[in-house]
């Protein structure tokens, strides 16, 4: 298919290669993806398990690094930087929800939400208040002190959404956010997560497995044997 990569995007990924070593085999988990998503899109990728999907997600997070191939976030190629250097960009400019949510269990809800703050120095005086007003706008005002064994999953995923929104990310990446909760639950927090678009302009990555959330996207990338294999490519949301 033609090249999807644009020079105006929040982010690019070009010739996205990814390999791993499987004993004595090789295995080319990306073969080479060109891709562009611009700031305001709520994109759902979508692909059968070994497709690359996770994979690609990982690169565009900086948790991976590539074979060969940029991946350039908001003019900034993220392949060159080092450790540390990747380390604070992954804090500062990237918000991440997980399936199993990460949330620290010693930590109260108020705790997790500043944690990315908290590890950049901040004092929690300077941050609570944006804390709680993240809490609040998912819900969760009631719940700000409770640790997380004693919130329900949909509750812990609101929690991880307010704290990938922290630090006022250029891009949220999900991996698989509605994975571990009930079709009634995964569906408030895909709405949140919408909503999240229409409101703030925020861009956000989806990789899931299900043709129903990935319908929540504006945008729905197929991925299949490390390729791109269909892409909506609609226009951000106005």
């Amino acid at each position: 298919m033609p090249s999807s990569v644009s020079s105006s995007a929040l982010l690019r990924a070009e010739a996205l290669k990814k390999s791993y070593s499987r004993g004595d085999q090789t295995v080319e988990a990306l073969k080479g993806v060109d891709l562009s998503i611009a700031p305001g899109q709520f994109v759902s990728i979508m692909g059968p398990s070994g497709s690359g999907k996770s994979t690609l997600l990982h690169l565009m997070g900086g948790l991976d690094r590539p074979t060969s191939g940029k991946v350039i976030l908001n003019g900034e190629a993220i392949e060159r930087l080092n450790d540390r250097e990747l380390s604070l960009f992954r804090r500062r400019k990237l918000g991440f929800i997980f399936q199993f949510f990460n949330l620290l269990p010693t930590l109260s809800a108020l705790e997790n939400v500043a944690l990315p703050l908290l590890l950049d120095g901040k004092p929690m005086s300077e941050i609570e208040a944006r804390a709680k007003e993240l809490l609040s706008t998912m819900g969760m005002e009631k719940r700000i002190q409770h640790k997380p064994d004693q919130l329900s999953g949909g509750e812990m995923q609101r929690v991880a959404i307010a704290r990938a929104l922290m630090s006022d990310p250029l891009l949220i990446l999900a991996d698989e956010p509605t994975g571990n909760l009930d079709s009634k639950t995964g569906e408030s927090v895909l709405t949140l997560l919408s909503d999240l678009v229409k409101t703030t302009g925020k861009t956000v990555v989806m990789v899931t497995h299900d043709p129903n959330a990935a319908s929540f996207g504006d945008r729905q990338i197929r991925v299949r044997d490390g390729l791109i294999e269909s892409d909506t490519g609609a226009a951000p949301r106005a």
